[in-house]
């Protein structure tokens, strides 16, 4: 087996950065092919990237990277496998919407057994990527491997990873898993180990802004892949007649705005040995500059439940974005937006109770005449994992999405309303 090295340089860690204010505005990794692991000793080499995403949301993805200047990125089953700098990094975890974790690769290596883990695992460096000051936590995932239970191999991977820090330091680091200073993934696929670190830390649907969630929350990754998919592009309106908490229009008018998902929050690589926060600073004041503030009316919001709006307002002004959506106490029925064109978006419930079914085929049924008597012109969209209910909308779908909220597969229909 090739000796993997590390990614990180070796040094103190730094004071962890400061908190940015908000702005004010006027799955799983898959294992590259022939791999051993990236080194970014000297800035501008390239490292192993693999971006988490929702399912159906793979190629969405791979654009996003491309609009930031990463080239090259492959789309595949539950990600996008991409090699970019330590700069490219920063970007994509600063900038990708649909994403929900970026991992750098350290090593693969053939494991079948507890010991090829361990003798793998403690070939890396880890005395240079993480002092016995700091905290590590181990994530794991495995599929179709000898080793089939996933809290043996994270344990087994941790084992080995302290008792390499202890032999080069006389101490060890601790464990948090809540928030630890380094997240380390482990992934198992067909008796082949892929180490990566977290790059991300928390997850990228973790914006910052939705600090309370209503009972079945939208992620903000999935919204965000919605929204994309309609093409919508700012300059027509946009409308969300059962908007709950906000999710679908807050995650538009991001977009709008040119404001970055994850500026108000932080990530796993500033607390790494290597964080170059100047660099950081760059990218964070680079993409303030192009901030925009919205026209009235551009995004509206509609909800029957109050509780609901109060929190979506909350929410629109956490992300720095407050007068600039509009939401409106009214029920669907009440529904009809302004203007001759633009797009309207529904996440209605699917009915995946027992029993919840039969009571929400009235709904579809509204949602389909509401669609075709009061927003011609428009183009709808309507997210549902119950292709059953779809069925009472009564609309032909011009064209179909597949996605997946978790493990729920969904659709998300097109309706071209004339």
């Amino acid at each position: 087996m090739d000796k993997p090295r590390h990614i990180l340089r070796p040094g103190a860690r730094p004071a962890p950065p400061k908190e940015k204010p908000a702005a004010v505005i006027s799955a799983q990794p898959i294992p590259a092919p022939a791999i051993v692991a990236a080194s970014v000793a000297a800035q501008g080499q390239l490292l192993d990237c693999f971006a988490a995403v929702p399912r159906g949301a793979e190629e969405l993805a791979g654009a996003e990277l491309g609009a930031l200047g990463i080239t090259g990125a492959q789309p595949g089953k539950g990600g996008v496998v991409f090699r970019t700098d330590r700069s490219g990094l920063y970007r994509a975890n600063l900038w990708l919407r649909t994403a929900s974790r970026v991992l750098v690769q350290l090593a693969t290596f053939p494991c079948a057994t507890p010991a090829e883990l361990y003798a793998g695992v403690h070939d890396i460096a880890w005395q240079e990527l993480i002092t016995p000051e700091m905290t590590l936590a181990v994530d794991c995932s495995l599929r179709d491997s000898a080793l089939t239970h996933s809290g043996f191999v994270a344990l087994k991977t941790k084992d080995a990873i302290v008792d390499r820090i202890r032999e080069a330091c006389g101490r060890r680091p601790n464990v948090d898993t809540a928030l630890p200073d380094v997240r380390i993934n482990v992934h198992l696929h067909k008796n082949v180990c892929t180490l990566s670190l977290d790059s991300s830390g928390e997850s990228l649907d973790r914006r910052g802004y939705r600090l309370e969630r209503n009972e079945a929350p939208l992620r903000e990754t999935l919204a965000a892949a919605v929204v994309a998919l309609t093409g919508w592009d700012g300059s027509i309106p946009l409308a969300d007649p059962m908007c709950g908490s906000g999710t679908i229009p807050v995650e538009a008018a991001l977009m709008a705005a040119r404001i970055p998902p994850g500026l108000q929050r932080r990530f796993g690589f500033q607390r790494w040995l290597d964080f170059d926060a100047q660099l950081w600073d760059s990218i964070c004041a680079e993409a303030e500059a192009g901030i925009r503030k919205l026209p009235v009316g551009l995004i509206t919001g509609y909800d029957l439940d109050a509780k609901a709006l109060l929190l979506a307002g909350r929410n629109t002004g956490k992300a720095g974005l407050e007068g600039q959506i509009h939401f409106f106490h009214a029920a669907l029925q009440d529904f009809h937006p302004e203007g001759d064109r633009g797009v309207v978006i529904l996440n209605p419930p699917y009915g995946i109770r027992l029993g919840e079914e039969d009571d929400l085929r009235e709904l579809y049924c509204q949602i389909g005449d509401i669609m075709k008597k009061r927003c011609r012109g428009w183009t709808g969209y309507v997210l549902t994992g119950n292709l059953e209910l779809a069925k009472y909308i009564g609309l032909k779908a011009s064209r179909r999405y597949v996605l997946y909220n978790g493990a729920i597969e969904c659709r998300l229909l097109k309706y071209d309303l004339y």
